[in-house]
């Protein structure tokens, strides 16, 4: 490999990282300049036009990723299905495991054992991001909703 198409080292020796159609996604260049490769030499990635300020830019003149996400109706009643649900599975869960009489989650002296503890972890963490998932499909659903209110109102 030729080490001086790579002078700030942040390649190093990658096999394949220079490829006969030219750079590839290894090129050093394409991340310091904050540029993915795009066009000629890169079939198929598509070009999106001279001057494209890459990802992550919040250049005031041109296009950039910075922009509001939306997500679409059916998308964002499934999120908060999603996280309804949540709540009704995990709270029944952690119920039952609670009043568990089988010996796997207390032993003998009432004491929770590993399994109550792992279980009761797993319950937590599920019900925690199953309320993050369901909170972003309510505020999605209820932005849809303002969206669509002002699109009634607005002549």
């Amino acid at each position: 490999m030729d080490t001086d198409a790579d002078p700030g080292g942040l390649i190093g020796s990658i096999p394949g990282a220079y490829s006969p159609i030219g750079p590839t996604a290894y090129d050093g260049t394409a991340f310091r300049s904050g540029r993915l490769p795009f066009g000629p030499g890169f079939p198929g990635l598509g070009y999106p036009g001279p001057g494209f300020p890459g990802p992550g830019c919040r250049c005031a003149d041109g296009p950039g990723d910075t922009e509001v996400m939306k997500l679409n109706r059916p998308v964002s009643w499934f999120l908060l299905a999603f996280g309804v649900w949540s709540w009704f599975i995990w709270i029944t869960f952690v119920k039952n495991l609670w009043q568990d009489g089988s010996g796997l989650a207390f032993d003998d002296a009432g004491d929770p054992t590993g399994y109550f503890w792992v279980h009761l972890t797993l319950a937590v963490a599920s019900f925690l991001l199953g309320t993050a998932v369901g909170v972003i499909g309510f505020r999605s659903v209820r932005a849809l909703r303002r969206e669509r209110s002002e699109q009634h109102l607005t002549p």
